[in-house]
């Protein structure tokens, strides 16, 4: 199966390194380009890529707007949304979490990790570097960012479920998880679509944000 691709960033320089990177894999096709959010909307909206890579800082409308209108919070039918940056600030990385990515990537990290996030997003996973994720709880305890523990929901989820929880916060993936807590891969998914449904969450983000605001991942 080929994974459709919608490239978002101002720079014509970086659309062709990012459309070279990801068209050397057989499995991956950038089918549209866009030089700012809203021509990015109008062509996602059009084209319905498998996986949109949008970059925060762009004309008219920047990466957080993008996401928010293709897979925020009422959207039916959210798409799956990559922000690719060279801006590594925690503000960017929480604004985009929260307005619907499930990825989040550096362009300096790399074409593995950058493909690594568009399959990861693709089979609905995230993938956010942990070094992030660490500077990223670091931030929200820092200014005050999160809420009070959710006793509700929190009391709704089961000891393994809540080691899912944690492990998901900190970035693992669905076999990372699985290796780590000597449990199977179709017994993770299980827990991770029992969590998603406990804590109404949308995806694995939606739990990662979950676990953050409410402390249950501490910051080293």
């Amino acid at each position: 199966m080929t994974i459709k691709i919608l490239l978002a960033d101002d720079q014509a320089m970086v659309r062709a390194g990012l459309r070279l990177i990801l068209e050397d894999q057989p499995d991956i096709e950038v089918i549209g380009e866009a030089e700012d959010g809203a021509e990015a909307i109008s062509m996602a909206r059009r084209l319905r890529p498998d996986v949109c890579l949008v970059d925060i800082r762009m004309p008219k409308l920047d990466g957080i707007q993008v996401a928010r209108a293709l897979a925020g919070p009422g959207v039916t039918d959210p798409m799956r949304i990559v922000v690719v940056t060279t801006f590594d600030l925690d503000e960017y990385v929480y604004g985009a979490l929260r307005g619907g990515a499930v990825g989040f990537v550096l362009k300096d990290a790399g074409p593995t990790l950058l493909i690594e996030a568009v399959r990861a997003a693709h089979n609905g996973e995230a993938l956010v570097s942990p070094s992030i994720t660490l500077r990223l709880l670091k931030h929200l305890n820092s200014t005050g960012e999160v809420s009070q523990t959710d006793p509700a929901r929190a009391a709704a989820l089961s000891g393994r479920e809540m080691e899912v929880v944690r492990t998901i916060a900190r970035g693992l993936s669905n076999r990372e998880i699985a290796a780590e807590l000597f449990i199977s891969l179709s017994t993770v998914k299980s827990h991770v679509a029992g969590i998603q449904t406990k804590l109404g969450a949308r995806n694995r983000v939606g739990i990662a944000a979950w676990a953050w605001e409410n402390r249950l991942v501490q910051s080293t």
